[in-house]
C-alpha cells in the first residue's frame, strides 16, 4: 500500500491540532499590554505544545520519507500516535487555564509520555516491516534520545504533584533536546 495517503492524513490531523490549540488563545478585554499578562500561562502552554507538535510533524515526515510502503498494522500504529497527539490541545488548555497546577501538569506529561511510546511503536513497526537491514532500521538504531525522553517524562509526571514548575521545565528540556531535527534518517537516506 502507498504511503501517500498516510502522510496526507497525518499532516491534516496535525494541522487541525495546531488550529484547535490556537483557538484557545482568547482575546483580552482591554487594550493595554498589561491586559495580556493573565494570558501568559495560556500562551506559555500553547508555545510548548506548538513546539511539540512541530517536532512530531518533522520527525514523522522524516520517518515516512524513509518508508517505501505501509501496511494495515502501520496505519493502526500511526492512528495510535495521532490519538495521543489529538489530546494535546485539551491538556494544553487545561494546564494553561489553571496556571500550571499539579494535576493538569501531570496529565500533560502522561499525554507526552503516551505520544512518545506511540511514536516508538510506529517507528518499530515501520522498521520491522521494512526489515532489520532497512534504512529505517539503521537510522533508528538504539534510539537513545527516545528512551531518555520517556524516562524524563516519567520523572516529570512523578514530580508534577510536588513541584509542577520543575515538571514543566523537564517537558521544555525534552522539547529542546528534540528541537534540532533527528538527522539519523537524513544521514542514512543520503548514503
Amino acid at each position: 500500500m502507498s504511503k501517500g495517503r498516510l502522510e496526507a492524513f497525518s499532516d491534516g490531523v496535525l494541522a487541525i491540532i495546531i488550529t484547535i490549540m490556537v483557538l484557545e488563545l482568547k482575546v483580552p478585554h482591554g487594550a493595554d499590554l498589561r491586559d495580556l499578562a493573565p494570558l501568559f500561562p495560556v500562551f506559555l502552554s500553547y508555545l510548548l505544545s506548538f513546539v511539540y507538535i512541530g517536532i512530531y510533524w518533522n520527525n514523522h515526515h522524516h520517518l515516512l520519507h524513509a518508508a517505501s510502503k505501509v501496511t494495515g498494522g502501520i496505519l493502526w500504529a500511526n492512528l495510535h500516535l495521532l490519538f495521543w497527539l489529538s489530546l494535546v490541545p485539551f491538556v494544553t488548555a487545561w494546564m494553561g487555564e489553571n496556571h500550571f497546577a499539579p494535576t493538569p501538569v501531570a496529565l500533560y506529561g502522561v499525554i507526552l509520555f503516551m505520544a512518545a511510546c506511540a511514536y516508538f511503536i510506529l517507528a518499530r513497526t515501520l522498521a520491522g516491516h521494512h526489515g532489520a537491514d532497512s534504512k529505517i532500521a539503521r537510522a533508528l538504531g538504539e534510539d537513545f534520545k527516545g528512551k531518555v525522553s520517556v524516562a524524563i517524562y516519567a520523572t516529570a509526571i512523578l514530580l508534577a504533584g510536588y513541584v509542577p514548575a520543575v515538571a514543566g521545565a523537564l517537558y521544555a528540556a525534552v522539547a529542546l533536546m528534540w528541537l534540532v531535527p533527528d538527522r539519523r534518517i537524513e544521514r542514512v537516506l543520503a548514503e
